[in-house]
């Protein structure tokens, strides 16, 4: 009898059970965010450059989830070996306030996707877009960029500065313009 009123319960509860669906990655071209940016200040015509954005790097940037996904895949695909913990190295600075392709997340996707001359390699094809915004979000991190709440911790052992989130917000002056660090003093 107790077999009986055990069997529809097992029946009953294996048939409520279903498989959970992911969605897998996709593809990393074909996924690629559609960002139409401008690298400088200069175009033809009376007008300057137009720009659209998708609005995309406000969702990494605002995400602690995101930031600290991007400060991993940073140290992952080897960025210290250029860019040495953001200070610079071969490559130049990423926690100053000069940036020669313009500091905002979509330009800095632009640079990570495209690469850049003289020694920037291009991750098209070879990173997907979601971890390419990601690490962006870590970079724009390391100027103080992003809100206070969502700033990763940082590792400290090479680093004589204070970790991000403990910093002061800093402001980004895109190409063509000199940043206050690069001016003469009075």
């Amino acid at each position: 009898m107790r077999v009986l009123l055990v069997l529809p319960l097992l029946t009953f509860t294996l048939a409520a059970c279903e498989r959970e669906d992911r969605d897998y990655r996709p593809n990393p071209v074909t996924a690629e965010s559609q960002e139409k940016i401008a690298l400088a200040p200069l175009s033809p015509g009376p007008g300057g450059p137009t720009e659209q954005r998708s609005g995309l790097g406000k969702e990494y940037e605002e995400n602690a989830y995101h930031i600290s996904q991007g400060q991993r895949l940073y140290a992952w695909f080897n960025c210290n070996g250029c860019h040495g913990n953001g200070g610079g190295g071969s490559g130049p600075a990423l926690m100053d306030d000069r940036w020669i392709y313009g500091g905002q997340i979509e330009n800095i996707v632009q640079t990570i996707r495209e690469g850049r001359p003289n020694g920037m390699p291009s991750f098209r094809g070879k990173i997907p877009d979601d971890q390419i915004w990601e690490i962006a979000a870590y970079i724009r991190s390391m100027g103080r960029n992003v809100p206070k709440a969502a700033a990763p911790g940082r590792k400290d052992d090479m680093s004589p500065g204070p970790a991000e989130q403990r910093r002061p917000p800093g402001e980004v002056i895109d190409g063509g313009q000199v940043p206050p660090s690069a001016q003469m003093p009075q």
